[in-house]
């Protein structure tokens, strides 16, 4: 099992495109088992202790079975198909990934 955790921010104006790439990559994500365990849209008083001037616009917790199953999913035709939307759309993001601890 491989566990991802993203901090997604968005280019200012872009949430629309945003939100339309991520209804097709959670969908096609399922083929490959792929699972939303939490997605969350924080507000800024959801912050405890931030350095940070800028806000993720939302947070992702998603797991897949293997790296394979992950791979096979980010190298599908059909995410390739709509990426533009993304790309247009997410200023950065940090993805870490990990697997959960007993």
């Amino acid at each position: 099992m491989i566990n991802i955790t993203q901090l997604i921010y968005i280019v200012p104006g872009k949430e629309e495109d945003f939100l339309a790439f991520e209804e097709l990559a959670l969908a096609l994500m399922e083929v490959y088992e792929g699972k939303v365990i939490h997605r969350l849209r924080p507000s800024a008083d959801s912050f405890i202790d931030n350095k940070q001037e800028e806000l993720p616009y939302e947070i992702h917790f998603l797991s897949f079975p293997s790296n394979d199953h992950l791979q096979a999913f980010l190298k599908d035709d059909r995410r390739q198909d709509f990426l533009y939307l993304k790309e247009g759309s997410v200023k950065t993001a940090i993805t870490v990934l990990g697997e959960k601890l007993s």
